[in-house]
């Protein structure tokens, strides 16, 4: 199971889930920070680009209190077929990406991930709260709140102006 949680989670803090190694991580320890959770893939036609900005965000801010989170999901046109060892070296070598790889995971449906759940409520997209497909994206506060979501196609570094508000960069 990639995601555990309390009965009534109040913020992302209060998730425990699986990274790409299968090791638990209690998402408490980024309290303080600000997150952008991704569902990502890596057969798909927004692949390249999303995962360059990812990157240059994640360089750029990263020391400044920002955690990009990446879930890897095959929800999407079957986009994200491997294994997680297999996702994680593509992400590595591919984009030298530095950012934390969780475990595949559902973000739609029945077995949808119940930290995908948690984000997705009172945060609607455009089929309700439903999550169109690979890099739709989430803005989480320094106190574990959802406070926005962005469509696939939203540039990543179209955020950094929100990013920077919440850091509390000038």
């Amino acid at each position: 199971m990639a995601t555990q949680t309390s009965k009534n989670p109040e913020s992302v803090h209060d998730f425990t889930i699986k990274d790409a190694k299968e090791n638990d991580v209690d998402l408490s320890i980024f309290k303080g920070k600000v997150l952008l959770i991704v569902n990502v893939a890596s057969k798909c036609g927004l692949t390249n680009s999303n995962y360059a900005e990812l990157n240059q965000l994640y360089e750029k801010y990263k020391d400044q209190g920002l955690e990009i989170l990446a879930f890897p999901c095959n929800q999407f046109g079957e986009q994200e077929p491997g294994t997680n060892d297999q996702i994680t070296d593509f992400v590595c070598t591919r984009f030298k990406s530095e950012f934390p790889i969780f475990d595949k995971i559902d973000v739609n449906g029945e077995n949808a991930s119940p930290l995908y759940k948690f984000l997705k409520l009172g945060k609607w997209g455009i089929f309700g709260d439903d999550i169109q497909w690979n890099f739709a994206k989430f803005l989480v506060s320094k106190d574990g709140q959802v406070v926005g979501r962005y469509y696939p196609t939203t540039s990543p570094l179209s955020l950094e102006r929100d990013i920077k508000q919440l850091l509390e960069i000038s």
